[in-house]
């Protein structure tokens, strides 16, 4: 026997549809997996206290909810303030460019006898809204220190101020601007990376994927830690973790109270995209054909399986998509060179990584 749906129901029906299968896209369980982490962290590496004291006082006492439309200056002083207390044995040159109308400035790290002609860019975390090529400088020094490569980071549009399309752009625009220019001027790369950390991951993976479409060089080498690969915030760590993540957890945790359905709605009016959109949400692309690709991740942190469901799509669709998991760190530990041996051990990882595809400046 057939049951009658009232009139009334069928919008209601049409509209969590739409919902749950165009905003939040395919289901990706499927690509959880649950494997040992490929390196050991003891439960209290040494200086993790002293890390965690910092955390605690620069994202818990001033943490700023992702829901936020004001603060964000203040926040940005803190993570520019912290890039500068740090002393750093290299040049960090400023450069700029234009772009769509827009000038796009950032600065190469360059380490005594490094080859212009190999360049990375790199993208900086951030949630969008926050940091530049000055907080994220310890990351972008030790890459170089361990390549010999030019790494220039660029200063994208942040949120709120500007749209996320315009993280997009700029990401692009850097890109096909180092392919050509290098930090003596106009000259054509021999090698190119790309590498990037949390929101500047999620942009990583972002030009990765483009490049297969804009019929511009392909990066020689992928590097992202700790990426926001899926913006529908499905991932079973966002909230597993939400009590052992010292650093996301203020950004994020107002907005995990939400209902899924007001949630995938709110970051649609957010993203001016749907948050399944592969443009914003690397994971729901085709991943096959991708350059190779390195991936950094604890599993501590809320993002951790944006990382594992991301590295299991690409390898089951022939991808070289290499995951180095660690547990007991925080979210981008390889930013605390300064507090953690396992900073320098996932470093030393990249630095591996980039030199075994070509960008090895040395």
């Amino acid at each position: 026997m057939l049951f009658a749906i009232p009139a009334i129901g069928l919008p209601v029906i049409g509209f969590f549809l739409y919902t749950h299968k165009v905003l939040g896209g395919e289901n990706l369980s499927k690509y959880d997996r649950d494997e040992a982490p490929t390196f050991e962290v003891p439960e209290n590496p040494e200086g993790i206290d002293r890390l965690n004291a910092y955390l605690n006082e620069a994202f818990g006492m001033h943490g700023q909810s992702a829901t936020a439309s004001t603060g964000w200056s203040a926040k940005r002083e803190r993570f520019d303030a912290a890039g500068l207390a740090r002393d750093h044995d290299c040049e960090f040159r400023k450069d700029s460019f234009e772009a769509n109308g827009v000038t796009i400035d950032g600065a190469w790290t360059l380490v005594e006898g490094a080859d212009p002609d190999r360049r990375i860019l790199y993208l900086h975390g951030g949630a969008m809204t926050v940091g530049s090529d000055i907080s994220h400088r310890p990351l972008t020094y030790n890459i170089a220190k361990r390549t010999g490569c030019a790494v220039f980071a660029a200063n994208y549009r942040l949120m709120p101020e500007n749209s996320r399309q315009a993280t997009i752009d700029d990401s692009r625009a850097a890109y096909a601007w180092i392919l050509e220019n290098g930090p003596d001027g106009a000259a054509p790369a021999q090698a190119v990376g790309v590498a990037g950390d949390s929101a500047g991951g999620n942009l990583t993976l972002m030009v990765s994927h483009w490049t297969r479409k804009a019929g511009l060089k392909r990066p020689d080498a992928i590097v992202a830690l700790s990426p926001n690969t899926d913006s529908t915030i499905s991932s079973p760590s966002m909230k597993e973790n939400l009590h052992t993540d010292l650093m996301l957890t203020p950004l994020l945790k107002d907005v995990l109270k939400a209902p899924r359905t007001l949630l995938l709605w709110g970051l649609r009016k957010a993203y001016g995209f749907n948050p399944s959109n592969p443009v914003i949400s690397p994971i729901f692309d085709d991943l096959s054909d991708l350059p190779p690709t390195l991936l950094q991740a604890s599993s501590s942190e809320m993002l951790f399986d944006d990382s594992v469901r991301y590295a299991a799509k690409a390898n089951l669709q022939g991808s070289d998509v290499k995951f180095q998991s660690w547990n007991n760190l925080p979210h981008v530990w390889q930013i605390f060179d300064d507090y953690l041996k396992e900073a320098h051990d996932a470093l030393d990882e990249i630095g591996v990584f980039f030199r075994e595809n070509g960008l090895d400046g040395k």
